[in-house]
């Protein structure tokens, strides 16, 4: 059932039905229970709008879309050691791998966004929505520092840093294979294919991607690179380092291996690890760091140390 959408439309006999009740019995192997999980979590959308209550009476002829994208359905909450930095003006967060970063049609609740707007929530001022303002975001399976304005006041300006490139962004990856060069530098314009989803660099038409590398560490099948990006395009450092004939491991998607050095790499090794700005409102330089996520370190170890096998890492970890 991952990654599957239901679409159908209420019948005159179904009237009037709550919403869980009418999924049960209209979705195949829906439960009842399965189908306020999935409300719950924002999957179900009526007539384009998107629904939040199982006791949502349905209506003959209403349009109902079911999203079930297949991954667990635990609700993820900010805890402390997400909060890198916090003041009144913005929030740095460290995100983990496997998360949205913002609302899915399969999901709202549990993304990166929402967690943060239940984290910023005042109970001291109920039915006031938390000032919060996205102006980056980083993939599913991708770990590591992301800034979120927290003020009005503060939001037009970040977002201005991001644009007009004065933001540094720093990312470490694992790569597949062995680098020829300690450094280098990918330069194209890469656009979205529409037959596939995947981005790719293309001769004209695309947008410009500019991706500098260099090697921090070799391995036996992979390399260790730190990575910045002036631009920041969508999947631009898995689609140049897969162009380059060394995709980024775990990254099925676009060719990286899903095991290398004895043991299955969990996800596209990947970690937004530094981030550099002027405080949108102080204007002084502010510096954000996440520390490498614990399969990132698992791996690592694994890569230093191959004689330990597949399960040395998990012991020490």
């Amino acid at each position: 059932m991952a990654g599957s959408v239901f679409r159908i439309t209420v019948p005159a006999a179904c009237h009037g039905m709550r919403l869980d009740q009418y999924l049960a019995q209209a979705v195949p192997g829906f439960s009842r229970g399965m189908a306020r999980k999935i409300i719950d979590l924002g999957g179900v959308h009526m007539d384009g709008r998107r629904l939040r209550r199982s006791s949502q009476v349905v209506g003959q002829g209403a349009a109902l879309e079911i999203f079930v994208d297949g991954e667990p359905q635990d609700i993820f909450s900010i805890g402390e050691e997400n909060i890198l930095y916090q003041d009144s003006y913005l929030i740095a967060v460290n995100k983990p791998a496997g998360i949205n970063t913002q609302p899915t049609p399969a999901r709202y609740k549990g993304t990166l966004y929402e967690a943060l707007i239940r984290h910023l929530d005042n109970p001291f001022r109920r039915g006031t929505r938390p000032s919060l303002g996205m102006v980056q975001r980083l993939d599913r399976d991708t770990s590591g520092v992301l800034v979120f304005s927290t003020h009005p006041g503060s939001h037009k300006p970040l977002s201005a840093s991001f644009s007009n490139r004065s933001v540094r962004k720093i990312y470490l990856a694992l790569v597949d294979g062995c680098l020829a060069c300690e450094q280098g530098v990918f330069h194209s314009e890469i656009a979205r294919q529409h037959r596939t989803n995947l981005m790719k660099s293309v001769d004209r038409g695309g947008k410009e991607a500019l991706t500098q590398y260099s090697v921090v560490e070799r391995f036996a099948e992979a390399t260790l690179v730190r990575v910045e990006i002036p631009t920041g395009r969508s999947h631009q450092i898995r689609v140049h380092f897969s162009e380059a004939g060394h995709p980024l491991l775990g990254d099925i998607r676009y060719g990286g291996p899903a095991n290398r050095c004895g043991q299955a790499v969990p996800r596209q090794m990947l970690h937004a690890w530094r981030i550099e700005l002027e405080h949108p409102i102080t204007k002084t330089p502010v510096v954000f760091e996440a520390p490498l996520p614990m399969d990132f370190l698992r791996w690592l170890e694994c890569a230093r140390h191959p004689e330990s096998g597949p399960g040395g890492p998990d012991k020490q970890g």
